[in-house]
């Protein structure tokens, strides 16, 4: 298994402010880093080979650290384009964000080991999130009757990287608001949605179907997976949480 981090998000104002720099991966968590967390994260699951989407200051950083620094784009979905094509299609690749101050390498191998070879998401559920941050703003999508938090790692399959570049942009674009990622997902799925019928298991096959390869939501993934720090209120949230 090889992996791929994207480490180009800019943060601005107090946030930046706060952090030390504009470079969302470059704030320091506990004496390190987010983006080094990411990388011991990734090699802690196993990965043979760590691939980095970044620019300079990002290059300067973790050059040493990891195998193949990609240079950054703009845009966010092309960076993720960029991540997916980092590779050779000829391994499994672990895709991971670099903004997830509590990752850790058991986490991770755990979500890989689960996604059992399928395209696959890793999610928290909404009460296993709450009872490990508590009061931690608030998190998580809704999904029918259920409520769960999005994790900061993917999984694809030997083979279909390129297959789903442009797909999987849209839909990592998408990912935190349930309308957008119906909206993709198809109009069926949108009348589910609005209906409040809609499931994970609903999106699993739609994906599965799209991409003609099997889809997975790896459920009850460590917490840990799903905090990320996108704003100010979080990342002083997990500067103040070990």
């Amino acid at each position: 298994m090889r992996a791929v981090i994207t480490a180009g998000g800019r943060i601005e104002g107090e946030y930046a402010r706060a952090a030390g720099t504009r470079i969302k991966a470059l704030a320091p968590m506990r004496g390190r880093t987010l983006l080094a967390l990411a990388v011991e994260a990734a090699r802690g699951a196993g990965a043979e080979a760590i691939a980095v989407i970044g620019g300079d200051d990002v290059r300067a950083a973790c050059e040493r650290d990891v195998e193949k620094i990609v240079p950054e784009s703009e845009s966010g979905a092309e960076n993720l384009k960029r991540a997916l094509r980092a590779w050779p299609a000829d391994r499994d690749l672990l895709y991971l964000t670099s903004d997830l101050p509590y990752i850790g390498g058991a986490a991770v191998a755990d979500f890989a080991r689960r996604a059992d070879g399928a395209l696959a998401i890793a999610l928290s559920e909404q009460e296993d999130f709450a009872r490990r941050f508590p009061g931690a703003r608030g998190f998580g999508i809704d999904i029918g009757k259920e409520r769960v938090v999005n994790g900061g790692a993917f999984f694809i399959p030997a083979a279909a990287a390129s297959r789903v570049a442009d797909l999987a942009a849209r839909f990592f674009e998408a990912r935190k608001s349930r309308w957008r990622m119906a909206q993709l997902a198809g109009p069926d799925l949108l009348l589910r949605l609005a209906l409040g019928k809609l499931t994970i298991a609903n999106l699993e096959r739609r994906a599965a179907r799209i991409l003609g390869i099997e889809a997975r939501a790896v459920r009850r993934c460590a917490p840990e997976m799903a905090y990320d720090a996108d704003d100010l209120a979080a990342y002083r949230y997990a500067c103040e949480h070990p």
